[in-house]
């Protein structure tokens, strides 16, 4: 009888420790797969869409031009700003809200839907590129190209198709 007691004895030790053991090793699985940093994507890719513009325009002449940011995904911490650079030619380019822009410098972009309003200070060709970029490093270039030489002459402004401005690649 007491080699009976023993054996039942060392059989609860047994399952205690197993069980002990299993209780263990879960605990330890779930703290090592347990992280506190979760991931979140904020960086979204995105384009900027814009409505067809005249391929001519003339000195003193403003040319609306229709923009639309098209967001892969929302962010709500996202920023977006606007910039300029006018590489040949003479004008200003404004924004809907009233600011004239400087080459180079970057303001914020406050709506999805905007406009700018490029002026002509000459006859000769304009050329400049807008740059939109977010917070996270995302770019997106767009190049308008006014009064270029190489555009047929037939005295008539036209709608030029969007193929006149493309985003340009890195």
């Amino acid at each position: 009888m007491t080699m009976n007691i023993l054996n039942n004895k060392n059989k609860r030790i047994s399952i205690f420790k197993t069980l002990a053991l299993c209780l263990f090793a879960a605990v330890s699985l779930t703290l090592v797969s347990c992280d506190d940093d979760m991931d979140i994507q904020q960086s979204y890719p995105f384009t900027v869409e814009i409505m067809p513009v005249p391929n001519k325009v003339t000195k003193g002449q403003t040319v609306e031009i229709r923009c639309e940011l098209k967001k892969t995904g929302d962010y709500a911490n996202t920023l977006y700003t606007i910039r300029y650079f006018q590489f040949e030619g003479e004008g200003t380019l404004k924004m809907d809200n009233g600011i004239t822009f400087l080459p180079n410098d970057r303001y914020l972009l406050e709506n999805e839907k905007f406009r700018l309003y490029y002026t002509a200070e000459g006859e000769e060709a304009h050329n400049f590129i807008v740059v939109v970029e977010d917070n996270f490093g995302n770019s997106y270039e767009l190049e308008f190209d006014f009064n270029n030489r190489n555009v047929k002459e037939d005295g008539v402004i036209s709608v030029v198709p969007i193929g006149n401005f493309k985003p340009l690649t890195r």
